[in-house]
């Protein structure tokens, strides 16, 4: 493992503990049977009853069990030790089957065998990838033969503006949109579900991938794309000025529209 997936490790099994304490996560309300899942991605995936799902990235598995909870046969996997152990307490706690498997995303294939009938990732995963060809093997090595691909995942555009905008108006570029081999630096304390959690490994780096990155992978692996959406929202509050809508999304107030902030696609094997 090299350096920069050493640090972000260490930052990701960090944060299990503070995402499972927060509001946002609402880790309470999810025992108690809520599911984890936006309407979007089950709505665009529909019904997975009897159906067997992988999940990449799937932090400490609360999306993996709702996926459960609503009839799949599911597997996740996450890199963060600390994630996965939570993933399966709340397994074993709730009584939900499920697997899980703690791997980096490009040594699954030497530790999880079989295929699946979904193969599914979604919000904040491809950022910490430095090789999206070799993720599109990944995903086709795992997906069944008629199977699906899907995906929700945060707008590539949205992520080049910086944090110093006061509104949706002074939005300006500030972070490349186009990949680089070398990743980007940064040293962060909080996140997404937590702004004020003071974090001992807060040193991160990330990859910028473009849309066309993105699908560019799946079809060199083979697949073809069924769909491409884009919507003009996001899961999380990505700037302080953003409204929440009376769906659970985040809008730019009076700006609504402005640009692209959340994408999902989904593919299949290529005919």
């Amino acid at each position: 493992m090299d350096q920069y997936s050493r640090a972000n490790r260490a930052h990701w099994d960090e944060l299990v503990a503070v995402h499972a304490r927060s509001a946002f996560y609402d880790l309470a309300g999810f025992k108690a049977g809520r599911l984890s899942l936006m309407p979007l991605e089950r709505q665009e995936l529909g019904p997975v009853a009897d159906r067997s799902l992988l999940h990449l990235q799937c932090h400490f598995g609360m999306d993996t069990l709702s996926w459960a909870r609503l009839g799949a046969r599911v597997t996740g996997a996450d890199f963060s030790e600390q994630a996965i152990a939570l993933a399966r307490s709340l397994s074993e706690e709730l009584g939900i089957p499920a697997h899980f498997v703690c791997s980096d995303l490009y040594q699954l294939p030497q530790v999880l065998s079989g295929q699946f009938d979904i193969v599914f990732t979604s919000y904040g995963v491809l950022t910490w990838l430095p090789d999206l060809p070799r993720w599109g093997q990944i995903v086709a090595h795992f997906l069944k033969p008629g199977g699906i691909f899907y995906m929700a995942e945060i707008h590539p555009f949205a992520g080049v503006f910086g944090d110093e905008a006061q509104d949706a108006g002074d939005l300006r570029p500030h972070y490349p949109y186009f990949h680089s081999p070398e990743p980007m630096e940064f040293e962060v304390q909080g996140s997404y579900a937590d702004a004020d959690a003071q974090l001992t490994s807060p040193v991160v780096y990330e990859w910028s991938h473009s849309l066309g990155d993105i699908v560019d992978a799946l079809v060199a692996a083979g697949l073809r794309i069924d769909f491409l959406h884009e919507f003009p929202f996001c899961c999380f509050r990505m700037f302080p000025f953003m409204e929440r809508d009376e769906d659970g999304w985040w809008r730019l107030p009076g700006r609504d529209g402005l640009i692209p902030m959340t994408f999902s696609l989904q593919a299949s094997w290529a005919t």
